[in-house]
């Protein structure tokens, strides 16, 4: 009887290949998180912890806050990252055809969103807004799930307050200044990055950081899949 087997295409550099494209969807996350709360009605589609924080404050009726759009995007990023879950359960840890799918979903889902703020009567729609926000998060959700499966460590891509915790208690603590400059820094500096070109790009309307964020996104699949993709073969 035929033994399913992984055939590995990523060779030694796999390691550090897998870094980067992290970094880049870190980046992408900053990009997205900045249209959701600037452009989306303060809703937060990376960061879950501030959505979290959002709705409390809301419920007990502080500055007007939003409650439905937090609300759902909790949900829709739950949703998205139960998807990724069960798509890559049994192969983690490696590039699979189940990694790319996902993040070209969340790919798909973001040029899609651009494109519909291109068109001027849905531009300035109220449920156009909540469909952007809740659908976002859920693809948010589908890249978190994959970050996970990968496990690059102290690289989440969508969160940065245990990186930043790791970064101040164990790279300071054991090589003091010099312990800085390591993955932990890279990923609070890279999303950081990618909040300040989406606060700014959304000078020119809320279409172009989400087109910016599903072309890097679609560029991590292809590099991704091309240098690191392994299948499974029967022996």
């Amino acid at each position: 009887m035929a033994t399913p087997v992984i055939a590995p295409r990523s060779g030694e550099r796999a390691p550090t290949v897998t870094l980067w494209m992290m970094m880049v969807l870190t980046f992408v996350t900053g990009l997205v998180d900045a249209v959701g709360f600037l452009g989306l009605d303060r809703v937060f589609v990376g960061n879950m912890t501030g959505n979290i924080v959002i709705l409390g404050m809301a419920v007990a009726g502080a500055d007007d806050l939003p409650v439905l759009g937090p609300a759902i995007a909790l949900a829709t990023f739950t949703i998205g990252a139960y998807i990724g879950g069960m798509v890559l359960r049994r192969r983690r840890k490696e590039w699979s055809g189940g990694v790319s799918l996902l993040l070209l979903t969340g790919a798909l889902v973001l040029a899609l969103l651009g494109v519909a703020y291109l068109l001027p009567d849905w531009a300035e729609s109220d449920v156009l807004e909540l469909i952007a926000s809740s659908t976002t998060a859920a693809a948010m959700g589908m890249q978190a799930a994959v970050a996970r499966s990968l496990a690059v460590a102290d690289v989440t891509t969508v969160v940065v307050t245990s990186t930043l915790t790791s970064l101040a208690s164990e790279s300071l603590v054991a090589g003091g200044v010099k312990g800085v400059w390591n993955r932990r820094f890279a990923a609070i500096a890279i999303i950081f990055g990618g909040a300040l070109v989406g606060a700014l790009l959304l000078r020119l309307g809320v279409a172009v950081p989400l087109m910016l964020a599903a072309v890097l996104t679609v560029a991590v699949v292809v590099f991704g899949h091309r240098s690191l993709y392994t299948r499974a073969v029967s022996v």
